[in-house]
Formats: C-alpha cells, structure tokens, sequence
C-alpha cells in the first residue's frame, strides 16, 4: 500500500501518497485509540459517485464521540475531503479511508492532550474477498475465539482497537482452508464476520443478529431496505448458531465485501452450496443501486463533480 501512486488528504490539505507519514510514538498506533470508516465510490452514467457519503461521515463522528475524540472538522470538511480524494486520484471507482487519530505530542494512555489528526486516503480496489467469490460464495469458519461480550467493547464505535479480534478471528479461518470467519457471543449467538454484518434467509424472511455486539452497518441498513422493496421481512433478533446450519440461504454484507453469498459454514453446505435466489436477488439490486441504475434511493448518491 505504501508503494501507490496519488495523493492523500492530511490535516486539510494533501500530500503525495509516499509522504503520508506519521511518527513512531503516535499514541493511536500503540494504543488503538482511533476510528475510521470505510467508504466506496463507484462509476455510473452521471460520473464516480460515492455512496451513502453522509451516513459514513455521521457515523465517523458517532464513533468519535463514543471514544471521547473531538473531530477538528466538521463533517462538511470531510466529506469535501473523501470527494476530492476520488477526483485528485482520477478514480472511477474507489475505496475511501478516513481515519482520524491521537498524534505523537505525548505518551501514556492518557488522551486529552494529544491532537486530533485527520487523513483520507482512496484508491482502486476491487472485490475485498475476491471477484469469483463474490459471484460463487465463500466458505465460512466458526471462529473459536475470541467471543464478544456486550459489556466488553464499545462495538457501536468503529474504532481501530476493536477490530484486534477480527484479524486473530480472521486469520484463524484462513490458515484453516476457509475463506472468513464468523464470530460468536459469549452466550454463543451469532454476531457478524470479521468485518462483515451477517443475513440468514428462512421461508422466505431476512433474519440478522440485533445491534448488540455487533456494527450498525451501512450496507446492512440498505440490504434492509431493499429487502423492504422487495416485500421481504427482515427480522433483527438474536440468532442461535444452530440457525446457520438449518438456513435456506446466507450472505455477508459490508462496503468492503459489498453482497457476499455464503455457501458453506463449518463443513455445512448452504442451499446445496450455491448461492441461493434471494441472495442474488438482492446483490443485483445493491449493485444496481450503487452503480446508478436503481430506480429508487438516488439520493444516496454524491455524484463528484470534475470542479
């Protein structure tokens, strides 16, 4: 990553991608004190446009203020940011990373004399867990550990700290053979993949785990919503393991993973380990409605303009 072409927005103005630097001490890196989001842009008929761009910065500043940070900009700022890192990088499409983090004035756990830094980066990526995989489905891993408790973590923020578990997670199920992780509560209800919220479809109806442990996720809101287009129910409850062993279909979503179908969990084939006909159902509506081409939810659309 660090070997890229392009310019990344730092502190309010930007700098060569190579020269996006920070020091060694900076508090965020040793203590896991920042947040950030994950952002895409995709090209459509009126030029690149980033979705769901207001939602993503209001969720930055929610996490923000769950962890007690003061954002030094206000939400405008940085969504003219993410913009003109689309447009300064000549993407098309793109993924976008806000993040905002302590600096280096100080050490020790302590925060409330260290500055707030801001950087947004953009670049070209494609599929998160692979082009042919999002078309065929993945194989998912119960991850052993670690499970999450309610009262352990601020999972309502997307805070860098959190996401310790999720790579330990993850990186469990890959050197097992599989292709993600899902993870347990300690009661051993379902929460979500790695970074991924997770669906299961039985008779016809959407169910997902309840914002619990898990993030509010922005894909996840939207495949609610076209559920709802749709005339799916989408029930938000607390979900048994052994409900994902006797589901008719599965998928994971996040802007990275976009709609995921899942098509094996612990050796368990899913819908005869195909994707299943809702599941495509909706990831051709999500990938019409990002790309433009969705008669409905225009205005989660900021189109970049060439200015």
């Amino acid at each position: 990553m660090s070997d890229l072409q392009g310019q990344i927005w730092m502190d309010g103005s930007f700098c060569d991608w190579k020269e996006a630097k920070i020091h060694i001490l900076t508090h965020t890196l040793h203590y896991g004190t920042g947040v950030f989001e994950g952002v895409r842009a995709y090209e459509t008929k009126a030029g690149p446009a980033i979705f769901r761009l207001e939602d993503h910065t209001d969720r930055l500043f929610n996490s923000a203020n769950l962890v007690g940070m003061k954002i030094p900009f206000d939400k405008q700022t940085l969504m003219q940011a993410q913009c003109d890192a689309v447009s300064k990088n000549n993407l098309n499409n793109a993924y976008i990373r806000p993040l905002c983090f302590y600096g280096s004035e100080g050490m020790g756990l302590r925060a409330d004399n260290l500055k707030v830094h801001c950087a947004i980066a953009a670049w070209d990526w494609g599929p998160y867990l692979g082009a042919e995989k999002i078309i065929n489905g993945i194989r998912v891993k119960v991850s052993p550990f670690p499970k999450r408790d309610p009262e352990a973590m601020l999972y309502k923020a997307k805070a860098t700290g959190n996401y310790i578990n999720s790579s330990l997670a993850l990186r469990d199920a890959l050197t097992s053979g599989y292709d993600e992780a899902l993870i347990l509560g300690t009661d051993n209800s379902v929460n979500e993949g790695s970074g991924e919220n997770i669906f299961l479809i039985k008779d016809n109806k959407l169910v997902t785990p309840e914002l619990l442990t898990v993030l509010d996720g922005i894909t996840r809101k939207t495949i609610i919503t076209l559920a709802n287009d749709l005339g799916l129910e989408t029930i938000q409850r607390k979900v048994e393991l052994k409900e994902v062993f006797d589901c008719d279909e599965a998928f994971f979503t996040g802007t990275a993973a976009e709609v995921t179908p899942i098509i094996e969990i612990d050796k368990t084939k899913i819908n005869n380990g195909i994707p299943g006909p809702i599941t495509k159902m909706l990831q051709e509506n999500y990938f019409s409605l990002i790309r433009g081409t969705y008669d409905k939810h225009d205005k989660w659309l900021t189109v970049i303009s060439d200015s």
